[in-house]
């Protein structure tokens, strides 16, 4: 019984060993700490990024990015965050569906994003992601929930001060020709 503890001990302290540099996202997690908190940290700022957006909370918004930061929708590019702030306020009638002459009716119209399918690429306080984006909103006289929307970012992330924040957003959009994302998978 013995021998039989001390060979699976070994086969467990060998492979505990070869855990920390493996894994199936490309990163050397034994070189750049904790993926997983990274991870975890980057979709939790992919969350509060969308939950401002849908929201109209413009000081979460823009705090989502770096003070250079960088929100790229193809056709409109801005750098910092008072010329996002600028760019998103701008646009209110797109992103705050109580602004401007939407339908009326028992309730307040609204918009709710969503992402999926993330991909994410971190070396130390640097990370790449890519997701598929998509919208449903009820912005309609019978206030019934329509998908309107989709697309995929690409993500440039950088951590300042233990915080991942975006350096650069792009949006693509499929359903605005300008706009349409590059036909390549952009997921590596």
């Amino acid at each position: 019984m013995k021998k039989h503890i001390g060979i699976l001990l070994g086969s467990i302290i060998a492979v505990s060993l070869l855990l920390p540099s493996c894994s199936t996202t490309g990163t050397n997690i034994s070189s750049y700490g904790n993926y997983a908190e990274d991870r975890a940290l980057i979709e939790d700022l992919q969350a509060r990024y969308l939950f401002a957006l849908d929201f109209f909370d413009l000081d979460t918004y823009v705090s989502t990015f770096t003070e250079d930061g960088i929100l790229d929708i193809i056709e409109y590019k801005v750098q910092g965050r008072d010329a996002i702030r600028k760019a998103i306020e701008e646009a209110s009638s797109v992103f705050d569906h109580s602004a401007g002459e939407g339908p009326k009716g028992p309730y307040q119209a609204t918009g709710r994003h969503n992402i999926s399918n993330i991909v994410i690429k971190v070396d130390g306080d640097k990370a790449v992601g890519r997701a598929y984006w998509f919208h449903y909103s009820n912005n309609n006289p019978e206030r019934k929930a329509v998908f309107d929307g989709y697309g995929h970012y690409e993500d440039e992330m950088v951590k300042v001060n233990g915080e991942w924040l975006f350096s650069k957003r792009v949006i693509y959009n499929e359903g605005v020709e300008k706009w349409i994302g590059p036909t390549k998978n952009p997921a590596w």
